[in-house]
């Protein structure tokens, strides 16, 4: 059973950064690709980003594109998330999810999901 855990959320003034960890433990994380979703109050599920297997092939949501950055180091079983130029419309639980094959489908739900991590962006 793979087990998530998110790490570094807060709250930061627009205009700021903050870069979100995700310890995996538990399973193979070099094989599967990985992703960030992330949800605010009274909305769905958004998609942040993703990152292929090998550290390539980073996908962003429309939203995110310019400002996130995703990276993995797989010696460490470490996924993050750099969040520059936060606004506060990036007010959201961040979600760490392990998908079930190499590379990011867009659509594709995660197969395993960590516990969360709120980041609150004040004006």
């Amino acid at each position: 059973q793979v087990q998530l855990v998110e790490s570094g959320g807060g709250l930061v003034q627009a205009g700021g950064s903050l870069r979100l960890s995700c310890a995996a433990s538990g399973g193979t994380f070099s094989g599967y690709a990985m992703g960030w979703f992330r949800q605010a109050p009274g909305k769905e599920r958004e998609f942040v980003a993703a990152i292929s297997w090998g550290g390539g092939s980073p996908t962003y949501g429309d939203s995110v594109k310019g400002r996130f950055f995703i990276s993995r180091d797989n010696a460490k079983n470490m996924v993050y998330l750099q969040m520059n130029n936060l606004k506060p419309e990036d007010t959201a639980v961040y979600y760490c999810s392990q998908f079930s094959g190499r590379y990011y489908w867009p659509g594709t739900p995660g197969t395993y999901w960590g516990q969360g991590t709120q980041v609150t962006v004040s004006l």
